[in-house]
C-alpha cells in the first residue's frame, strides 16, 4: 500500500467555503473514490490556506487514473478549480505532486 500526502494551497477569500463543500462532499464522488482505490484519504487545511492531503492506495497512478475516467470528478474538478492557488492551467487533482517520504514508523 503506498501512503500518499500531497500539498495545495486554497485561497485565503474562499477557505470557509472550501471547508462547507467538504463538509457535505457528494455520495457519488465519495463512492468513486473508493471505487479507485483511495483509502484513508483525508484532507487537513491551515487558516493560511495550506492543504496537506494523505491517502492510502495500492498504486497513486492507477487511483488517479481511475478518477480522471470518471465523470463525476469531471464535475468535482471544475467547481473546486476556483478555490486553488498556483494550478498553472492544471486542475486540482493533476497538481497533487506527492513528497517524498522521509520517515514512517509503523
Amino acid at each position: 500500500m503506498q501512503r500518499v500526502c500531497f500539498l495545495l494551497k486554497v485561497r485565503q477569500d474562499r477557505l470557509a467555503e472550501y471547508r462547507e463543500r467538504h463538509a457535505a462532499v457528494w455520495p457519488e464522488m465519495r463512492d468513486a473514490l473508493t471505487a479507485a482505490g483511495w483509502h484513508n484519504y483525508s484532507l487537513f487545511l491551515r487558516d493560511d490556506g495550506l492543504l496537506v492531503g494523505y491517502v492510502e492506495t495500492p498504486d497513486f497512478e492507477a487511483a488517479r487514473a481511475a478518477m480522471a475516467r470518471t465523470e463525476v470528478n469531471a464535475r468535482w474538478q471544475a467547481e473546486m478549480a476556483g478555490f486553488f492557488e498556483e494550478l498553472d492551467g492544471r486542475g486540482p487533482d493533476e497538481a497533487m505532486t506527492p513528497l517524498t517520504e522521509v520517515f514512517h514508523l509503523a
